[in-house]
């Protein structure tokens, strides 16, 4: 991804619960997103929200499962995202409940890649 400029912001909206594969589907799309070479990737966990069903889930409702929200999200070249959710796209089709997939247009002001620490650095 380029230090600044025009780039491309994905959103997938699911629920903590969702899964793919036996594994929970959040997961998959980072590893995935890792494995394309995007530029990073971000899981957010909702306390509260509601979706196509209009049934509330909230972390202060008892529930024997926790269901929450999931935003997921992933900032690169355009290329990449229209590449990426080509990949993702039909892991979606197989979802028994619903879920909300948006792309934006976003000005990068910075993208700044860390170092990583040696063993014997402090």
């Amino acid at each position: 991804m380029e230090k600044q400029g025009d780039a491309k912001i994905l959103r997938i909206f699911i629920s903590n619960t969702d899964k793919f594969k036996h594994a929970p589907l959040y997961e998959m799309v980072v590893f995935a997103a890792r494995r394309y070479g995007l530029a990073g990737t971000t899981v957010i966990k909702g306390t509260m929200g509601y979706g196509s069903s209009n049934v509330i889930r909230s972390v202060k409702f008892w529930e024997i499962t926790e269901k929450l929200p999931i935003v997921i999200e992933i900032v690169d070249d355009a290329e990449k995202i229209e590449m990426f959710t080509g990949k993702i796209l039909p892991w979606f089709d197989k979802l028994r409940y619903g879920c909300l997939i948006t792309v934006e247009d976003v000005k990068v002001m910075l993208f700044k890649q860390g170092t990583k620490k040696g063993i014997f650095e402090l």
